[in-house]
């Protein structure tokens, strides 16, 4: 592992809060094994091994039923590890690939027919290194055929930068963890006002209520951040997905107790009906619309 890595936690909490039946965590990630499946040779961090009996064995300790996993950096753009999960979770997951343009058609299939339904696109430059729009916009026309969606990853302040892709991208785009607003601003604050009205305006666009371990100045219990997430799902209530992060790469921090991650679900959708709709109804409509009511 990379120095000062911090491993996933090794024994969370029960939940207090039961999510509603055929929730799904619609964030999480596996790596490696690395004897089995390695590492990107060009990956900016070395996580510890998260293998899918691991994120199976959680998703059924917190009382979840199904996950969407998404390929993270460290595995860079070979989903082996990501497809090996999904064949064995035997149709209670979803994936998100990591492209390149040099992915052949014959891949893309193969990655359909083991589950993926979206590619990401990452922004984060500590995670990657910049990539011209028109190279995401080239695989974007390629996935689309496939009736994909597409995944987006950006710091706040890189919105307006981001911004205009996100409009060419043709049908549903996804933004991780809020678009990782400075929650020290606070709820009103300028830059988080901006992604809001970002928000009112791209009704394609949905967000993941997701992170409030990465995303927080206080810390636990993420009284800070809680503010963020009640409003996007209050505001937007079709819109919005929740998932763990599991195994949370390259927190510096601390490393958050998914139980307790799992209590926060209440404190930012407060009733029945707004956690069924963050928990089940938005993530099946998009990853299992076929199983959807």
């Amino acid at each position: 592992m990379t120095p000062g890595y911090l491993p996933f936690h090794p024994s969370p909490k029960r939940p207090d809060f039961r999510p509603p039946a055929g929730a799904v965590d619609a964030h999480c990630h596996v790596f490696g094994p690395a004897d089995r499946f390695p590492f990107a040779p060009e990956r900016k961090y070395t996580p510890c091994d998260a293998p899918r009996d691991k994120l199976f064995a959680l998703r059924d300790h917190l009382g979840f039923s199904r996950n969407v996993i998404v390929q993270a950096t460290c595995h860079g753009r070979d989903n082996a590890a990501l497809a090996d999960a999904l064949i064995a979770a035997q149709g209670r997951a979803r994936g998100v690939a990591m492209l390149g343009p040099e992915v052949s058609d014959a891949e893309l299939r193969a990655l359909d027919a083991v589950g993926v339904r979206a590619v990401r696109f990452n922004f984060v430059r500590r995670l990657v290194d910049a990539t011209p729009h028109a190279v995401f916009e080239r695989i974007a026309e390629r996935v689309v055929r496939l009736g994909w969606h597409f995944v987006v990853y950006f710091e706040g302040q890189d919105l307006d930068e981001v911004a205009p892709l996100i409009r060419r991208l043709p049908g549903i785009v996804v933004v991780d963890h809020m678009g990782r607003p400075d929650v020290s601003a606070g709820v009103d604050g300028a830059g988080f006002a901006a992604f809001l009205r970002f928000l009112d305006a791209s009704p394609d666009v949905w967000v993941k209520v997701s992170c409030p371990e990465r995303l927080t100045v206080a810390g636990p219990p993420y009284d800070d951040v809680v503010p963020f997430a009640r409003l996007l799902v209050q505001r937007f209530p079709d819109r919005v997905l929740w998932g763990t992060d599991w195994p949370h790469p390259n927190m510096k921090s601390h490393m958050p107790d998914d139980g307790a991650l799992v209590d926060v679900i209440p404190r930012i959708a407060p009733t029945a009906e707004l956690q069924r709709r963050l928990l089940v109804d938005n993530p099946m409509r998009l990853y299992w619309p076929e199983e959807a009511g």
